[in-house]
């Protein structure tokens, strides 16, 4: 890939432990393709490895790097970043989450003058963000890091809190969605991979990263549940579950057994989610855990009423019984009973949808979120005295 013609532009590297479909991935992506060189430069190192979801950058001069990582410590993996951060030079290292945090140490040791660091959200092994040892890292290398972005209020007061992170080390940066894209009224997918639901059916639908902290399976049981209670939606109610991840053949295992196979669809994997979501007459999102969700903005910028688990930042953006529904994590009865409100009750899942889509527009933007990223960038290259053209 050929070098950038614009040296005078700060790089920023981007490291990401997998550069994969997901919501942090399309995130960093947006940012990516928004910051153009005449602002920064752009470099993506991946601690495992990337997929076909890196053709989504479409900003020119994006290295990408794939570092194949083996499983546990890898400590030689240490002096391999410090020789490429050595060769790229970078003027802010913006790592996320917990995989990548160990790393902001060897940055520095490599002469990269900023970095920063950001959490989106917690994995299943730590749901509650109570782990002392992890805990202890995120403190301990707060030596390194110049700031911690958090995507919620209940993240940020979790770093405070129970981490230990200074307020002054910390900024909040919003999650936000392109709400042009993401709108009410587009046309639901079509061609030989669209979803095999017709206009006939009503489709409970959710998009994410086949993971444990997802619920997924959960959701499948909920949906079984609802067919239990009302056997008369059998012929048209339906479940899409975007996504892809290593527990995805066990949920398509999960649909057979519990004789759901025709009427649940899991197509992995999707670039065209705006078209898919159009076919939606209902979202849900029964996570375990969550920041700032970006599916589930995208969802509510296209007008769905949302049934969502009441967890990590998710109250922050849904106001139960305005914009959506929140119920406990893990409680399907209650899951079951929500999704059928709306479903039952058009003329009001229609109104919270509406809603959904005002409280998107005006509170979750990526306008907004590309806007405050740049000045946060500027300002850690004017802290150090770097050349900065934005």
């Amino acid at each position: 890939m050929a070098k950038s013609t614009l040296p005078q532009s700060p790089l920023i590297v981007h490291l990401i432990y997998r550069l994969d479909f997901g919501g942090l991935e399309s995130l960093l992506v947006d940012c990516v393709n928004r910051i153009g060189p005449g602002q920064f430069r752009h470099a993506i190192i991946c601690l495992t490895d990337y997929t076909s979801f890196s053709e989504k950058i479409t900003q020119p001069e994006v290295d990408i790097y794939a570092l194949h990582k083996p499983p546990g410590l890898a400590l030689a993996l240490h002096l391999t970043l410090w020789k490429l951060f050595r060769k790229l030079r970078p003027a802010i290292l913006h790592t996320y989450n917990l995989a990548t945090i160990e790393y902001a140490a060897t940055a520095r040791l490599a002469g990269v003058p900023a970095v920063l660091h950001a959490e989106h959200g917690r994995d299943m092994a730590d749901m509650n963000g109570t782990n002392a040892r992890h805990n202890l890292l995120r403190k301990h290398l707060a030596l390194f890091i110049d700031r911690y972005v958090t995507v919620s209020k209940d993240l940020q007061q979790w770093l405070i809190q129970v981490v230990g992170i200074p307020v002054h080390k910390q900024q909040l940066i919003i999650n936000g969605v392109d709400t042009d894209r993401f709108a009410p009224d587009r046309p639901a997918s079509a061609g030989a991979e669209s979803s095999p639901w017709s206009a006939q059916h009503v489709v409970i639908g959710t998009v994410g990263q086949i993971r444990n902290i997802k619920n997924h399976a959960g959701l499948i049981r909920t949906f079984g549940l609802i067919l239990q209670q009302y056997p008369a939606y059998r012929n048209t109610l339906r479940l899409t579950i975007v996504g892809d991840g290593s527990l995805l053949p066990d949920l398509k295992q999960q649909v057979i057994e519990a004789g759901l196979l025709e009427l649940v669809w899991l197509p992995g994997a999707r670039s065209d989610i705006a078209q898919i979501m159009a076919g939606f007459a209902v979202f849900t999102l029964p996570s375990l855990a969550e920041g700032t969700p970006v599916a589930l903005l995208e969802a509510m910028a296209c007008g769905l009423p949302v049934v969502a688990s009441q967890v990590g930042g998710i109250p922050e953006v849904i106001t139960d019984g305005v914009n959506g529904t929140l119920v406990a994590a893990g409680d399907e009865a209650a899951l079951a009973a929500a999704i059928m409100h709306y479903v039952s009750n058009p003329e009001l899942a229609a109104a919270q949808g509406s809603a959904a889509r005002t409280r998107v527009v005006e509170a979750y933007s990526q306008t907004h979120m590309i806007e405050t990223y740049i000045r946060l960038y500027s300002e850690l290259c004017h802290e150090r005295n770097l050349p900065c053209a934005a």
